[in-house]
């Protein structure tokens, strides 16, 4: 899934790791032989064997099978077992699994991490069934894109149990277009094909076409420094000798985070919203890039954001009027937008959260590149027509931008934005999808039969868009739709307290809850920053002495000491679930 907001929200559990708390259960036995089935793109299924065996000095040791890559014997490091929390990673491919144990399941339940990106996974004990016992229908042979009552009725069966949810679809097939519109659920405005909806990550798609069109023209080049294009005086991080490139942020190997951790989120609702320029560009020139440019897949929000705004200055402009003058403008599509006129605002659709509560729309100020586009079904029916179209205005961009591959992970590949795959019917098929707080879109290209796909809804809870869309297109499974989950209580307001300096510095250190999973605090300024292995630093602030809490997530931090009142330990809290960690460092 690629989303503005992932994985399901990314705000929504930034401290992603906290949904993996072990329980109080005795510790499960890792040691035998354990699988599972990681989906690493809609109809693209892995056939995963763990084995796991104490060796000789009675440290856990194993060995990992991509059946269905042939890829063997792939030795496991640094397996843990702590309580009911297994984890252990890989060093080729650079991988990592952490997850806790389902009794009832009687199985590990928890995320597979690759390339910057996370996936559930779900290990059982024994061997992997046969491919025919875990792969999914073959695709149809044939397969046409579905009549309008067939996709209203997919709709209304997506929908009829939330309250408030609409989907319109866009369906182009050898340049004749469709629009399917339903909803929203139980009360509202029907929807059409002129309700407008927070497109999230489809956004950065039309930041590379503008980089592609940029550079059809020789106005940049894709290998040049992004540094170039920064106001004078600002730097960009470099590794190596090697300068960060246009190329490396349009294909999220710039080895720049997800998100920047100097991010105030002072609304959570529209956390994007108070990002500034001048915290875009202090973070840039102090951040440490943890691996070698362009070594790795890792998707970034912020290296988008950063594109779309050097490309801004190096048109001598800004991002929406960069948008309009070389993307929107030219194909005619006058409500893809990012600010709306009082019409547009009328037509604007309410956004609801995973557990179908209303929420907020997202402004992104300073990343806008990376997802604060909003547009409709018909303008997107638009844009996919012409990226289709070898006349089109857009199409040098196109091609530039497809044209530009490189490896992002199991069958995919990365062009500029574009991911591209080949599913079982062997031909290439161009995918992207979004996400915001309240809104999930996605939009499907097969170019060899000529036809197009766009899903667009108003709600966040899954399944949402990427299923309808493959379904759509290739006659790909339909998830089964459960109940809306129970929302979590409401968080509890915590009010922030000034401390002294000591009482911020005593906190101050690692704390390890396994050994795969540290809790590091820093100083920040005049405050204190935290960060969870392999996720982003968020500062944090104080309720009282010894006790934190994030805004950016309802999680808190209470900290223990010993007689001579020096710490020692920290009790991490969220969603009713607490995990204690030891000092380690100082």
């Amino acid at each position: 899934m690629i989303r503005l907001g992932r994985s399901a929200t990314m705000l929504a559990i930034s401290i992603a790791a906290m949904a993996m708390l072990p329980g109080q259960a005795q510790s499960q036995s890792a040691s035998g032989d354990w699988w599972g089935v990681l989906e690493v793109a809609p109809g693209a299924r892995l056939r995963l064997a763990v084995h796991v065996a104490p060796g000789a000095d009675g440290k856990l040791t194993g060995t990992l099978d991509s059946l269905d890559q042939n890829a063997m014997g792939l030795p496991l490091a640094d397996v843990s077992l702590s309580g009911d929390h297994l984890a252990f990673s890989l060093a080729v491919p650079t991988a990592s699994f952490e997850g806790s144990w389902d009794a009832a399941a009687k199985s590990w339940r928890g995320a597979w991490q690759q390339g910057g990106r996370s996936w559930p996974l779900v290990l059982a004990a024994g061997q992997p069934p046969a491919p025919s016992q875990v792969a999914p229908p073959p695709l149809p042979a044939n397969w046409t894109l579905p009549s309008d009552a067939e996709a209203a009725a997919l709709i209304d069966a997506r929908i009829a149990a939330r309250p408030g949810e609409g989907i319109v679809v866009g369906l182009l097939d050898a340049g004749k277009s469709r629009i399917v519109a339903r909803g929203p659920a139980g009360t509202g405005t029907p929807f059409d094909d002129r309700t407008l909806f927070e497109i999230g990550s489809m956004s950065k798609v039309f930041t590379a076409l503008i980089l592609a069109d940029m550079v059809s023209k020789g106005e940049v080049a894709l290998d040049d420094p992004a540094e170039k294009y920064l106001p004078a005086g600002a730097r960009m991080p470099e590794r190596g000798g090697r300068k960060i490139t246009l190329r490396d942020l349009a294909t999220h190997r710039s080895g720049l985070p997800r998100l920047p951790d100097n991010m105030p989120f002072g609304n959570p609702d529209d956390p994007y919203a108070d990002y500034s320029e001048k915290l875009m560009l202090d973070f840039l020139g102090h951040y440490q890039l943890p691996r070698d440019i362009g070594s790795q897949f890792e998707y970034s929000n912020l290296g988008f954001g950063l594109l779309g705004y050097l490309l801004a200055h190096a048109a001598h402009t800004d991002y929406p009027t960069l948008l309009a003058r070389r993307i929107t403008g030219p194909l005619g599509m006058r409500d893809t937008v990012i600010t709306l006129s009082p019409g547009q605002q009328k037509r604007f659709a309410q956004g609801y959260d995973g557990y179908m509560r209303p929420t907020a729309h997202w402004t992104l100020p300073t990343l806008a590149g990376a997802g604060a586009i909003r547009s409709t079904a018909s303008d997107m029916l638009t844009f996919l027509r012409a990226a289709l179209d070898p006349h089109s205005p857009i199409a040098p961009a196109m091609k530039i931008a497809t044209a530009e591959r490189r490896p992002m992970g199991g069958p995919n590949e990365i062009g500029l934005a574009w991911i591209i795959t080949k599913p079982a019917t062997g031909r290439e098929i161009l995918f992207h999808n979004g996400g915001t707080g309240g809104f999930r879109t996605a939009m499907v290209l097969d170019p060899a039969k000529q036809r197009g796909v766009v899903v667009l809804t108003n709600a966040a809870i899954e399944p949402a868009s990427d299923d309808l869309a493959m379904h759509l297109m290739l006659g790909a499974p339909v998830q089964a739709v459960g109940p809306v989950p129970p929302a979590p209580p409401r968080a509890v307001p915590h009010k922030e307290i000034t401390l002294p300096a000591a009482e911020l510095d005593r906190v101050v250190g690692r704390y390890e809850f396994t050994p795969n999973f540290v809790l590091t605090i820093e100083r920040d300024g005049a405050g204190l920053k935290a960060q969870l292995s392999g996720q982003p630093a968020f500062p944090i602030f104080a309720e009282a002495p010894l006790n934190f809490f994030w805004r950016v997530v309802d999680a808190q931090l209470r900290f223990a000491v010993d007689a001579d009142g020096k710490v020692t330990s920290v009790v991490l809290s969220q969603n009713g679930q607490q995990l204690n960690g030891k000092r380690v460092t100082p």
